[in-house]
This record gives C-alpha cells, structure tokens and sequence, in this order.
C-alpha cells in the first residue's frame, strides 16, 4: 500500500500542469487521474508563501476550482474585470459625492401631512359645478322635445352626484332596479 501512496504522490508532480497565476502569486493546477475507473480532472491552487489565506483567491479563480467554468481565466479576462471593478468603485465614490451634497443643499425636502392632504370634495365641486346644469339625463333624450313635465324639469335642477337617501324608509328584499 506504501508504494501506491508513494507512486501517486510522485505521480501527482510529474504530471501536474500549471495553468494560471492571479495577482497574489498564487498558482493554479490541473491533473487528469483515474477515479473509480473514470477518468477526471482534479484542481488545486498553491498559495504564495507559508500564509494559506483562501481569502487571497479571485472569484474567477475559485469558480474555475469548483468546476462551476470549464475554462481557467485568462490574463486579458481578469485584467477587464479589475478594471471594471475599479470603475464600479469610482461610480459609487460619485454617488455618495452627490448624495452628501443632497442633504446638505439649499433646498430642503417638503415633507406633506395629513392636515396637508388635498381635499376631494372641493376639488369635484370647482371641477362640476357648472356642467351640472348642462347635462342631460337619460330621461330627457328619450323624451320628445314637445312633452314637458313640470315636476321631472324641477328636479333635474335640482339633482347632485351626492346620495340623498336616509336609510330610514329601507325594507331588505324590496329593492327593484330601475325600469
């Protein structure tokens, strides 16, 4: 047993390959080996110096590890990533520029309370009150022009959009809708 231990670890560093070094000197490698009779690819960084920090290893680079990318990350890949993660950095330094300026501005933020809230009724009145007078009921166009009730004319002045019934003269189950 002794000597399968021994030909796989001098197995394991003659056919390692190296296949990247990110910017912490860490170096990555790749080895194809026999695993219960299938042949897989095992991944392994060594970390630069005795400090084994896995905090030191880019995303790229542990998503390559865990299978989660077939391909290792190229130099040209992780140089347009830093540079994107430095203009990301710079944009968010902006914002909080203009954020700090927003508060400390001139113009201070009305704030609306409830004894401030618009209110409804006057805003339908302004808005109705004099096309009231002007519409026409359903009543009047079905009528012909020579009938005239004096009783229907004096109401149609005299009708709103606000309900006027009491309640009082309710009865359940003698509602009928209107003809």
């Amino acid at each position: 047993m002794s000597k399968r231990l021994v030909s796989r670890l001098l197995g394991m560093f003659q056919s390692r390959t190296q296949v990247g070094v990110d910017k912490a000197g860490n170096r990555y490698f790749t080895r194809v080996e026999e695993v219960d009779g299938a042949m897989k690819e095992r991944r392994w960084v060594e970390f630069k110096g005795a400090d084994q920090d896995s905090t030191t290893v880019p995303v790229e680079w542990i998503c390559w590890l865990n299978g989660q990318r077939k391909k290792a990350p190229t130099p040209e890949e992780l140089a347009e990533l830093e540079a994107r993660r430095e203009r990301v950095k710079q944009n968010i330094e902006l914002l909080k520029k203009k954020e700090e300026e927003r508060k400390a501005g001139v113009r201070p933020v009305k704030k609306i309370g409830k004894s401030e809230s618009p209110n409804l009724q006057s805003f339908v009145k302004q808005q109705f009150t004099g096309t009231l007078d002007q519409q026409k009921g359903p009543e009047e166009v079905s009528r012909p022009k020579d009938a005239t009730d004096t009783e229907d004319s004096a109401t149609d002045i005299d009708r709103t959009s606000e309900p006027t019934g009491t309640g009082a003269t309710f009865k359940p189950g003698t509602w009928q809708p209107p003809t």
